[in-house]
């Protein structure tokens, strides 16, 4: 299992929100081909198909809590995150 399978099942899973790296997020939506575009210390994801626009922020080297939950509705109303989104 690949460190993006295990951070992904950790997003999917929604119990430790709170302690998701901000890295980590930002290289996992990297992989799954989102754009990213930075404007100060805002990181601003897009996606072919995807009509959401992710704003994230880093809380010291953590994600916020609230950006992990928008990140996971998006990757379940999208099904992203399987083998065909690699």
């Amino acid at each position: 299992m690949s460190k993006y399978d295990k951070l992904l099942l950790q997003i999917l899973r929604g119990t430790s929100d709170a302690h998701i790296s901000f890295e980590g997020l930002r290289n996992l939506l990297l992989h799954l081909k989102f754009k990213e575009r930075i404007k100060g210390s805002h990181h601003i994801f897009t996606r072919e198909h995807v009509e959401e626009i992710l704003n994230l922020q880093a809380k010291g080297s953590q994600a916020k809590p609230y950006q992990v939950k928008q990140v996971r509705l998006v990757l379940i109303k999208y099904q992203l995150g399987g083998s065909d989104d690699a």
